[in-house]
């Protein structure tokens, strides 16, 4: 046998007469080796994935709470050390700006006037929206989905122009400057979107159980009241928040459509504070703080419910 027949043969595996036979690794160990070596990488990618999403939840929760944070400990800081001092814990509190927002500004009559305004917005978006949404649901005539959904395009607007016709047809009604017409013109961003939510909770709520009030000796109405409504309470919890966010933090209505001070509320009596040549930084920190507080305070004690009626809502709508 020549030299290429040798290299040939020993190339393709065929023993050579007198030679020691070469173990080859089998095929199964070599299936199982490989196994062991992709199991060994899922847990590193799973903890390398669970990294990663850590980092980003956490690098999204500084980029939206941090300027609240800044402005919460700004509010604190002695004027003469407001634009001076950049550290981020500053200890001892320093209130005086909160103490010259209360004596130099009507902050506490803006506060009432904004509480009034959510409250009456609350309250007359439940009742009216809900016996909409139920009326939608249960009774039967032509369009009831067209009105439905032309109700949600009315919501889609910018606020402006809904504010600027609004303020011609309230000076022509003589509500210019009153908060009647700041409280319809709440009621007219905020209804739409209770609606909306609420007939998504009525349509999937099956009739069987209207029924069987209405067996037991229940009118239609003592139905919607006992049982609907009851079953119906992350909704409303829903459409009371956005409500109450709709109005609180409202400034395009108020400024429009409010003139004088005793009614402005508060989105437009802190931006007031900024003036020409009055910068009072300290007190607009403070009283940004003080509307804040009351979002926080609602998100801590109700987040749940609010995210269990939106999700609900838009499911089963």
């Amino acid at each position: 046998m020549t030299g290429h027949e040798e290299r040939s043969s020993i190339g393709s595996g065929v023993q050579l007469p007198g030679e020691e036979p070469v173990c080859h690794q089998s095929s199964p160990q070599r299936q199982d080796r490989v196994a062991r070596a992709g199991r060994s990488r899922k847990p590193l990618r799973k903890t390398i994935a669970k990294i990663g999403l850590y980092a980003a939840v956490i690098a999204i929760c500084v980029y939206s709470f941090f300027p609240i944070y800044w402005m919460v400990i700004s509010s604190v800081r002695p004027m003469e050390r407001l634009f001076l001092d950049a550290s981020l814990v500053f200890w001892p509190p320093d209130f005086a700006s909160y103490t010259s927002l209360f004596q130099q500004t009507n902050y506490l009559v803006n506060f009432m006037n904004s509480v009034l305004m959510a409250v009456g917005t609350i309250a007359i978006s439940l009742i009216l929206s809900a016996f909409i949404a139920y009326g939608a649901t249960r009774l039967r005539f032509r369009g009831k989905t067209t009105l439905v959904a032309s109700m949600l395009f009315a919501y889609m607007f910018p606020p402006l122009m809904l504010a600027i016709p609004m303020a011609a047809a309230f000076r022509w009604a003589g509500l210019t400057d009153s908060l009647w017409g700041l409280l319809i013109a709440h009621l007219a961003i905020s209804l739409p979107l209770a609606v909306w939510l609420l007939w998504g909770f009525f349509k999937a709520m099956p009739f069987d159980l209207e029924e069987a009030a209405m067996v037991d000796g229940c009118s239609q109405f003592e139905a919607f009241v006992k049982v609907v409504l009851p079953l119906s309470a992350p909704g409303l919890i829903t459409v009371g928040i956005f409500s109450f966010l709709l109005s609180w933090a409202d400034y395009v209505f108020a400024l429009i459509l409010i003139m004088g001070d005793q009614h402005k509320t508060l989105p437009v009596a802190l931006a007031s504070l900024l003036g020409a040549h009055d910068l009072r930084w300290g007190e607009v920190l403070a009283g940004a703080s003080l509307i804040a507080l009351p979002l926080f305070v609602i998100f801590v004690f109700c987040y749940r419910y609010f995210v269990a009626g939106l999700s609900a809502g838009a499911l089963k709508g």
